[in-house]
């Protein structure tokens, strides 16, 4: 019996859940109102030890790599998926519990029953979700919001309860026939709950999709034709290299990142949105002109700086897609200092982002390299609230991991604090690591040359701001042999590498190797991306 009671608020639970779930989401969608499930799962990954998420982000990537899904592309729904899935089992197990709790008191459910379940489920996630959610509406009413919200569902679920387990058996005659009634009952009442729940579900998730792809087209047009190269509007006639003779093989990715394919990586379940218009950057701490920044001073106090750049995440395997290149646009963040005046105990800049992100720049490192910028568009748009709007840093040869995004505050500072990952054990350096990739091995695209069958293969080699000097293919294992290098956009990105190999009919496997700029070759030892990047030699086998 006590299986039975269990199992029964598990799945009560489980069907009051889900609805309440796509409730959140209309509110959000409607009213900017907080989403539960991903604010309490942002919190749990904020407290949980720096092992535990790693582990975590390894997991998920290497499932998602083992199902051939793409990482750029659905390692945030991905999270997604899991923060709800996370959200309906506390309301299973809540299900359950208070179904076992009511039935050992052995006396009829009330009003007030319904009152404490509801907040007992529902207030810890309330604070949360209040707390440290980043709805756009004012937290008064995110609070009556959820409270209503979770009252609702612990009334049901008491009602639920006493439905199910107080059937009136008047004029039935023996025990036989009381059980009888109440299977039937319970059983009736299960469908028909749980057809309510289905049909709020189903209805709520399909407006709630309908209203976020409305805001999303909203954003894009917002952004205008962001995602073709922007080069007339940043002083470009054309890209640098367009006049070289070497050209990608055939299924080569583009060696330009249109924006909506640039791979986005942010710490919680979705991007944070600040309104850029009434956004202020402090410089403040050890400087004796503080500074308080709009973007327009930004934009138009400073010199714009323009570069080609090429940014890799540290948690990508070899091969990974999580990289891209773009035009980067900001304003040199020697220029920002001088005018705050550093003084010169200083040693550090401490950056806070809205997300809770944070990192530490040595000082001598901005003073070493005048590329650093405080970036503020890519491809001449404004950087979009995926990429962090309205401001984020470039610092050349280190991951994405070194260089917050949606700054809101510079410190500077005579202290070292370790950045958020760096928190979690990834490398306190985070210098990009020398890889090589094949992107395409194009038989539907062989080269006739007299007699002779030659397929191109083709890929990218990166070595953060080290450049790339040579790049080799060995098929089979055979010798190493030189693949052409058309010439990079920048020297802060990817270089194309094409290679014709004679056809020849089979199963192949294809390897590749590169060098840096200085001939240090890349690191053939096969190593996992945490702590300090992947490396290996990246194959393709292909039958032809």
């Amino acid at each position: 019996m006590k299986i039975k009671i269990l199992a029964t608020g598990a799945l009560v639970g489980g069907l009051l859940t889900a609805p309440l779930v796509v409730l959140m989401y209309l509110g959000k969608q409607i009213a900017g109102l907080p989403f539960a499930p991903f604010d309490l799962f942002n919190w749990i990954a904020l407290v949980l030890p720096g092992a535990v998420i790693t582990f975590g982000i390894d997991l998920m990537i290497d499932t998602m790599l083992f199902l051939g899904v793409n990482v750029a592309d659905s390692a945030k729904i991905a999270e997604q998926v899991m923060a709800v899935a996370l959200f309906l089992l506390f309301g299973i197990v809540a299900g359950a519990v208070f179904f076992w709790v009511l039935n050992l008191r052995q006396s009829k459910t009330g009003l007030l029953d319904g009152v404490v379940t509801g907040m007992l489920f529902g207030l810890p996630v309330v604070v949360i979700s209040v707390g440290l959610g980043d709805a756009t509406i004012h937290p008064v009413l995110s609070l009556l919001w959820l409270t209503v919200l979770f009252l609702v569902w612990g009334l049901v679920l008491c009602w639920s309860y006493r439905r199910l387990y107080a059937v009136e058996p008047d004029g039935l005659t023996s025990e036989d026939e009381v059980a009888k009634v109440e299977r039937v009952d319970r059983r009736q009442f299960l469908i028909v709950l749980g057809g309510t729940a289905a049909a709020i579900t189903v209805a709520g998730s399909g407006l709630g999709a309908l209203l976020a792809g409305t805001e999303r087209r909203r954003q894009e047009d917002a952004l205008g034709a962001a995602g073709t190269h922007k080069s007339e509007e940043t002083g470009l006639s054309s890209f640098p290299n367009a006049d070289d003779p070497v050209v990608a093989a055939p299924g080569t990715r583009p060696e330009y990142t249109p924006l909506k394919d640039h791979y986005k990586v942010f710490i919680e379940l979705e991007p944070t949105v600040i309104d850029s218009t009434t956004w202020k950057l402090p410089v403040t701490g050890l400087v004796d002109n503080p500074l308080m920044l709009t973007l327009e001073d930004l934009q138009t106090k400073y010199q714009p700086r323009h570069q080609y750049v090429t940014l890799s995440c540290i948690s990508g395997r070899v091969g990974t897609s999580l990289i891209g290149t773009t035009m980067w646009t900001g304003a040199s963040l020697q220029e920002v200092l001088a005018e705050a005046n550093v003084r010169s105990q200083a040693r550090y800049l401490n950056i806070i982002s809205a997300d809770g992100f944070h990192e530490s720049v040595d000082l001598d490192l901005i003073a070493s390299d005048e590329r650093i910028m405080l970036c503020y568009a890519w491809d001449g748009t404004p950087l979009s609230v995926d990429h962090g709007s309205p401001l984020r840093i470039w610092l050349p040869d280190l991951f994405g991991m070194k260089q917050p995004k949606w700054i809101t505050g510079i410190e500077v500072s005579d202290e070292y604090k370790q950045g958020y990952w760096v928190e979690r054990n990834w490398d306190e350096i985070a210098q990009v690591k020398t890889t090589s990739v094949i992107d395409t091995v194009a038989v539907d695209a062989i080269i006739e040359n007299g007699s002779q069958k030659l397929v191109p293969i083709g890929g990218i080699a990166f070595s953060g701001d080290r450049g790339i000097s040579k790049v080799e293919v060995r098929v089979d294992g055979g010798p190493w042999d030189a693949a052409q290098l058309r010439a990079p956009l920048s020297n802060t990105t990817w270089v194309i590498w094409r290679y014709e190999w004679p056809f020849e009919g089979g199963a192949h496997t294809f390897e590749v190797r590169c060098a840096e700029g200085d001939g240090t070759p890349q690191i053939e030892e096969e190593r996992a991306s945490r702590p300090s990047g992947a490396t290996g030699i990246h194959m393709e086998s292909v039958d032809m």
